[in-house]
């Protein structure tokens, strides 16, 4: 996807859209969600934690930094969850990943005003960003088969 706009001698000139990062990070079936802190127009609304790749960085390199940074966690990327999704106006475009945490790191919201970790059946509990919500729809059948643990005590075995 490319976007055109007017350069100083009235021509037009390409430009790929930014591209933005998240991280759909599952465990026990459950997904991470953030809420966001600011701006005030979109404060308390929830987001799968991520951002902006930086120029020369892959997004995949992107993901895992944006991760350390929002949430003081180590993560693998896995695969692309849902499609691109469009944002301002077509100057910038969401990709999510699937992600996992790694050596037993536990997210903190550095950045964020809350998190929760979500099921299938819970996904709908929070209001997502509009760019988020197409990824949810998406996740909702990997949530479902990897199967959220039951609650309530775990038998000794």
């Amino acid at each position: 996807m490319r976007t055109e706009r007017a350069n100083g001698g009235g021509q037009a000139a390409r430009r790929d859209p930014k591209v933005i990062v998240g991280a759909a990070i599952i465990e026990d079936g459950r997904v991470l969600a953030c809420a966001r802190s600011a701006p005030p127009e979109v404060a308390g609304m929830w987001e799968f934690p991520g951002g902006k790749v930086e120029p020369g960085e892959s997004e995949t390199a992107a993901l895992a930094r944006e991760c350390a940074e929002e949430l003081g966690v180590r993560v693998e990327i896995g695969d692309r969850v849902g499609r691109s999704v469009r944002m301002a106006h077509g100057r910038a475009v969401l990709k999510v990943y699937a992600a996992r945490l790694l050596h037993d790191d536990r997210p903190q919201a550095l950045e964020h005003s809350g998190m929760r970790w979500l099921s299938a059946a819970e996904l709908d509990t929070v209001t997502w960003l509009p760019a988020d919500a197409p990824i949810v729809a998406a996740l909702r059948p990997l949530l479902e088969s990897a199967g959220a643990p039951p609650d309530g005590p775990t038998p000794d075995r």
